[in-house]
């Protein structure tokens, strides 16, 4: 399996849209298996909220990280995958983090750090793709009141430093990303040489 990522360096918002199946070929003429990642503002628009149980409620911050992943190779798409691949790109940024010397946990498909709220994710199928958008906040503001949350910019590792800065934020996303499509490729390439049972 083949997945291109493309990063896009100027700033846009994120507001649900980005979810629906195609948006990277109608937007970038990118065909095939892709992940796309940018910064930018968060505000999902009512009629763009997948998740049931966020309707009602409201979903923004003043700059995030985002990743939108979409894969053709499951055809027709299924959505129990799509939620696996989401959960193999939050351990994937766990580990990576952890290994910085970063304290965090884990709740589902949300990342906490100190009890604040770092990520926001969703995963979603089409007829013909499934997709993934996971961000993370680049600075605690314009986020819910009644949430707690934290930014990239406020990490802090055991030692107490400061982690991510404007120098190095792109350097360690693109290392997720890439070792995110290395697990998918090497998944895709161990099923190629699998005997299977009874043969």
């Amino acid at each position: 399996m083949s997945i291109l990522h493309k990063h896009i360096n100027e700033k846009f918002p994120y507001d649900g849209s980005q979810i629906d199946p195609l948006w990277a070929f109608r937007e970038f003429n990118i065909k095939g298996s892709s992940i796309i990642s940018w910064r930018g503002p968060m505000n999902i628009i009512p009629e763009n909220i997948k998740d049931f149980a966020d309707i009602g409620t409201e979903i923004k911050s003043d700059e995030m990280f985002h990743i939108i992943s979409e894969f053709f190779d499951c055809q027709p798409a299924n959505m129990n995958i799509a939620y696996l691949r989401q959960r193999l790109l939050i351990l994937i940024f766990y580990e990576k983090l952890s290994k910085l010397g970063v304290l965090l946990n884990r709740k589902g498909d949300d990342i906490y750090i100190d009890g604040r709220k770092l990520s926001v994710c969703i995963a979603s199928c089409s007829i013909s793709s499934m997709k993934i958008h996971f961000a993370l906040n680049i600075r605690d503001s314009g986020t819910p009141v009644d949430v707690e949350t934290i930014g990239l910019f406020e990490i802090k590792d055991n030692e107490g430093n400061i982690v991510f800065d404007e120098d190095n934020i792109l350097e360690f996303m693109s290392d997720v990303i890439g070792s995110y499509i290395d697990e998918l490729e090497t998944i895709h390439l161990d099923i190629t040489k699998t005997k299977l049972l009874g043969f």
